[in-house]
């Protein structure tokens, strides 16, 4: 007679059946929840999935990154203020003075060497109408009008205004400072002027105040002699018309007469205050009767300059006032 299992060892069975089945299955949730991104320990849901205060899930909009605001280089800088400043110069009237203040902002950026002297070029061109006569722009800050008052001498205007006289006289079509009459209205500028020489191209640029007037070829320091860079002011008693020269290596005296007489005709002499021009005597700014030395290293450390532009910068130079850079 056949034999079955009873109902009890089946139920028993069963049992296991269940409780293995259930185990599979909490390691199965065990396991997906480990390999989760946001249940790794010091991590937060993705960016756009946070949840809220009831434990909810909810999901933030996307939000573009923010890009930083590309710079302006300063070659586009100098060429946009280049580009206004030519609009403002070619209006009918023309805007001299902010055209003028705007190319000489452009200068104080880095540009190219070529974009440098097209703005000198138009600045020196602008100067001819704001600086080198006798026009008065009302928006000008570095030029104004004013009356004679009696007993005023030309050279006691210039002083309070801190430039020579002879520049008033020039501008103003004075050939007898001495005849100025009260009441009489004359243009005047406010100083003082200041000049800085670059030796590597053998420039000097000229500035009322900080605005560029105009530039100048020179000539500089031969070897072993060289023009001692930095700082240097106008000596107090500096500014001579065609003075005696001695030579300093032989002691001879020369005269304005002289073929051998290197000075031109002015003689601007200078002082030495900082770097290594510190201390320095015996070096001056002066014209030349050799004009194919300017642009060299011929002189015996001295800044050489065509005679008529040595006449005007002696005109611009105040003594004890104006300074002169000379930089590489």
């Amino acid at each position: 007679m056949a034999r079955f299992p009873s109902h009890g060892r089946r139920s028993e069975i069963q049992k296991w059946l269940y409780i293995i089945s259930a185990l599979l299955i909490a390691v199965g949730v065990i396991t997906l929840i480990l390999r989760s991104p946001s249940a790794k320990k010091g991590e937060r849901p993705a960016a756009d999935e946070q949840i809220g205060q009831a434990g909810a899930l909810v999901t933030e909009p996307n939000v573009p990154e923010l890009q930083p605001v590309p710079s302006v280089e300063p070659e586009d800088k100098v060429s946009e203020l280049v580009s206004e400043a030519m609009e403002l110069i070619s209006t009918q009237p023309a805007k001299c003075v902010k055209a003028r203040d705007i190319l000489n902002e452009s200068l104080m950026l880095a540009a190219s060497a070529e974009r440098r002297n097209f703005v000198k070029a138009q600045l020196a061109h602008l100067a001819d109408r704001w600086l080198f006569s006798s026009t008065v722009f009302p928006e000008d800050t570095l030029c104004e009008s004013y009356e004679v008052q009696p007993g005023d001498l030309l050279s006691a205007i210039a002083t309070q205004h801190n430039v020579p006289w002879e520049i008033l006289a020039h501008i103003n079509g004075i050939s007898r400072p001495e005849t100025l009459q009260a009441g009489r209205k004359i243009k005047v500028i406010n100083g003082p002027f200041h000049a800085r020489v670059h030796r590597s191209h053998f420039t000097m640029d000229v500035f009322l105040q900080k605005t560029f007037v105009r530039s100048f070829p020179v000539g500089l320091g031969q070897p072993g002699r060289e023009t001692p860079p930095g700082l240097w002011v106008v000596k107090g008693d500096g500014k001579l018309i065609k003075p005696p020269w001695t030579d300093p290596d032989t002691a001879q005296v020369l005269y304005p007469s002289d073929p051998d007489y290197p000075l031109g005709s002015r003689w601007i002499g200078l002082e030495g205050v900082e770097g290594s021009a510190k201390d320095q005597t015996g070096f001056g700014i002066h014209g030349t009767k050799d004009p194919k030395t300017i642009g060299t290293a011929g002189s015996r450390g001295c800044i050489r300059l065509h005679n008529g532009d040595a006449i005007l910068v002696y005109k611009l130079l105040v003594p004890g006032l104006s300074q002169v850079e000379v930089v590489d």
